[in-house]
């Protein structure tokens, strides 16, 4: 496993870290049990994957996490998880981010979580965020329950991640780590965002960069001929079948390991999490990020197809 630092922060994380959201849940909507959600986290130790991401709202999945790292020493990973505020608040909570750091602690069987973030936030209630909410998380670290503080996006509802673009620009002082989407299919984020945060030295965590269309065959063609026909792409940029199966050669083993490769080739980019509940998927991606990069011609190629489009994919 290969280990790059996280911004600010100094945490050395390693290369894949490991989400317990996304669409599985950790396990949790593919009615996985406790053994089987128990021997993903250990073979990700097992790997050398040393950072896992959770949040209240991701089912039980923070529970689930704190019994799956109970008896592993504390030293050997770090832990992120997040808080979401409702979008339309009918009054102040305050109140319930003190209380949700609270829960966490007591979840996790932790005094101390190296990463928390306000969940999703956007650009419409980033002065929100920061006027009510980072005051909460200041504290919380001069008390030393957490250590650095972020935010996540959401990009299915804002495909060009303004929310973590305003805070680059704005304040970029305030935040220590950065949650968003980059890849193959998402590449908006390189052309300000990622700069920025090389500039400003805040980590960048690497959310569903091959989650949604790369591993679905049918979705993938789909997308591409829905992208040809809005002019996206050229009629003749892609063959209609395996659109992205020219990438598949040497040491990629297929359009997932190029998507997870691409993912982590940027500098910016500190680690790329998996939400896999398959332990021969989990291996996979690991044995993809064993040389996070695809040749040149091919990563130029894709930066040119994509690179223009901003679009939830």
């Amino acid at each position: 496993m290969l280990y790059r630092t996280l911004g600010r922060t100094g945490l050395n994380v390693s290369l894949l870290s490991y989400g317990t959201g996304g669409p599985r849940m950790f396990g949790q909507n593919e009615g996985m049990d406790r053994s089987g959600q128990v021997a993903i986290v250990r073979r990700c130790i097992d790997l050398g994957v040393n950072l896992f991401d959770t949040a209240k709202g991701y089912g039980r999945s923070e529970s689930i996490l704190g019994e799956c790292i109970r008896g592993i020493p504390r030293d050997s990973y770090h832990l992120i998880t997040k808080w979401r505020f409702e979008e339309e608040p009918t009054g102040p909570q305050e109140e319930s981010l003190i209380e949700g750091i609270e829960d966490s602690l007591r979840t996790l069987g932790t005094d101390h979580i190296e990463i928390y973030m306000l969940h999703g936030l956007t650009d419409e209630w980033y002065d929100d965020g920061v006027e009510r909410y980072y005051p909460i998380l200041e504290r919380a670290r001069e008390q030393g329950k957490i250590g650095a503080i972020g935010l996540s996006t959401q990009f299915m509802v804002d495909a060009p991640q303004d929310g973590a673009l305003i805070s680059l620009t704005r304040n970029p002082d305030l935040w220590d780590v950065i949650m968003l989407k980059y890849g193959i299919l998402n590449q908006c984020a390189a052309k300000e965002m990622l700069p920025l945060a090389i500039e400003h030295d805040v980590g960048i965590v690497n959310m569903a960069a091959a989650r949604i269309r790369l591993p679905d065959p049918d979705l993938l063609e789909q997308t591409v001929a829905e992208w040809k026909e809005k002019g996206y792409l050229k009629l003749d940029s892609l063959p209609e079948k395996d659109p992205l199966g020219w990438l598949v050669h040497d040491n990629v083993e297929s359009v997932v390991a190029a998507g997870y490769k691409f993912a982590a080739d940027h500098p910016a980019i500190a680690t790329v999490l998996t939400g896999t509940s398959n332990l021969e998927h989990l291996e996979q991606n690991a044995r993809a990020l064993e040389r996070p990069c695809l040749n040149s011609a091919d990563s130029q190629r894709l930066v040119d197809l994509f690179g223009h489009i901003v679009e939830y994919a």
